[in-house]
């Protein structure tokens, strides 16, 4: 039987994947894409989806406990973990839903099975009812990555966790181990923490968030100590010994080690890419750390073949997959699309308080030579934050001295997640600090706090 034939085929449906099957269509090409598991990939069944819903869980109950600030009476307080899982389920699973229905609007055809690519411009995928052959001159990578196991830490489903086991908890953890404090880490520290883990968070580079400012970095590690939680700096598992029901740590602090007792460790050390198993390496594709390499507009050197989002390496983002994946559809389309810049893409971090970033580091921003201004504006000088009982957090900004332009900006607080947008527009437009200092921005509002900074790292804060 001939192989069925399409424009393009993607494989993959994570936020990489999906998005660039639906571009793809829109711009008229016969697209296919194929998925092994789940529409939506990671992201939205076990990934940025179901933990903002659980997330917004123990905030909502952080905040019941806060009643009387508010004038509120709330008594008997608790909560039903189970409950709290099925309701972040089904969030996951309303939006899987609505991917293939977004699929299925576009035209694209969507093919549940596991996929190789047996020769260039060939693609085979297993399925429940055999094997199906497909081809296409354009075909794209969206396999995304999984959770990296360190030997001896590997998870158990019982005593020691990945972020799967994690989202769907068979108990409460009553002493919690996390290993890693990078935003999946700490968004789970963050959870079992307020939900009452007595929670100790393992990092094994010098500071908690390490792509973070460093600024930010340490206004964070004191808000988690605040909240009861142990960090531990510059410090490594060296090994776990398991027993019934608990596990020991050997946790390795300035060349002494010392073992620490827990019921539950979660392992979030990182990913690697899901490069196995396709048939890379014979079509020649170059894979270094278990990501596939890629120029700045995707593309792997194999003619007709492209590598997007978490394969393709940092920032292992689904924001950034979306947009890489509109970008390598238009490329295959015939546009010409501008290339994904991983300095103008946010990072966000939602645990309490959140915490958002984009562009460069006030340290990184030296490095790289630039004469800079910075300026920092507290919560405790916003009515809005006042208002809303959350007056802990900072902004931080960071401009170049000669030109004025916005190299990077920096969150720690409420809803910041939100307010990093401004900035991310801003240094979209190649806006400089005397146009944002020209906005009127809205009162009351937390985003005040945005010009304000702008305004310190000039001399002419109004509020502090």
């Amino acid at each position: 039987m001939a192989p069925q034939s399409y424009d393009m085929i993607v494989i993959g449906a994570g936020p990489g994947g999906y998005v660039a099957a639906i571009r793809g269509a829109q711009l008229g090409l016969k697209v296919a894409i194929v998925e092994r598991e789940h529409m939506g990939g990671i992201c939205l069944n076990w990934g940025c989806i179901p933990t903002k819903a659980m997330l917004r869980s123990s905030e909502v109950f952080h905040l019941m406990h806060r009643a009387r600030e508010f004038g509120l009476k709330a008594d008997g307080i608790g909560y039903d973990l189970d409950a709290v899982v099925k309701r972040s389920r089904a969030v996951a699973r309303q939006l899987n839903g609505g991917v293939g229905h977004l699929l299925k609007k576009n035209k694209v055809t969507a093919i549940m099975g596991e996929a190789s690519l047996p020769a260039r411009g060939k693609v085979q995928v297993r399925t429940d009812k055999g094997t199906e052959e497909l081809e296409a001159r354009h075909i794209v990578l969206a396999t995304g990555a999984r959770a990296r196991e360190l030997p001896g830490l590997e998870a158990d489903g019982d005593l020691v966790w990945t972020y799967k086991h994690a989202l769907v908890p068979s108990r409460m953890p009553k002493k919690l181990l996390v290993i890693g404090s990078g935003a999946i880490g700490i968004e789970f520290a963050s959870f079992y923490n307020t939900l009452g883990a007595e929670t100790t968070v393992v990092e094994v580079m010098e500071r908690i968030l390490p792509v973070e400012d460093a600024e930010i970095s340490a206004f964070a590690r004191k808000a988690f100590t605040r909240q009861g939680m142990k960090i531990m700096e510059k410090s490594m598992v060296k090994q776990l010994d398991r027993a019934k029901g608990k596990v020991t740590a050997h946790i390795e602090t300035g060349g002494k080690v010392e073992k620490h007792e827990f019921d539950t460790v979660i392992s979030a050390v990182g990913i690697v890419g899901n490069t196995e198993g396709l048939g890379l390496e014979e079509l020649g594709v170059k894979i270094d750390r278990t990501h596939v390499v890629t120029d700045e507009l995707c593309r792997t050197g194999v003619e007709g073949l492209y590598a997007i989002g978490d394969i393709a390496g940092a920032p292992w983002l689904a924001h950034k997959a979306s947009h890489e994946g509109v970008m390598v559809a238009e490329l295959i389309a015939g546009g010409h699309p501008h290339p994904v810049t991983p300095e103008s893409i946010a990072g966000c971090t939602y645990c309490h308080p959140q915490v958002a970033s984009v562009g460069l580091t006030e340290a990184r921003a030296k490095e790289e030579g630039f004469e800079i201004k910075v300026g920092r504006f507290p919560f405790i000088g916003n009515g809005k934050a006042i208002a809303l009982g959350e007056p802990e957090g900072m902004i931080k900004t960071v401009f170049d001295a000669k030109t004025g332009e916005l190299l990077g900006a920096h969150m720690i607080g409420a809803e910041v997640t939100e307010l990093i947008q401004g900035y991310v527009v801003g240094r979209q437009l190649e806006t400089t600090e005397a146009d944002l200092m020209n906005t009127v921005f809205p009162h009351p509002t937390l985003s005040e706090m945005m010009h304000e900074s702008v305004l310190d790292a000039y001399g002419r804060v109004i509020h502090i």
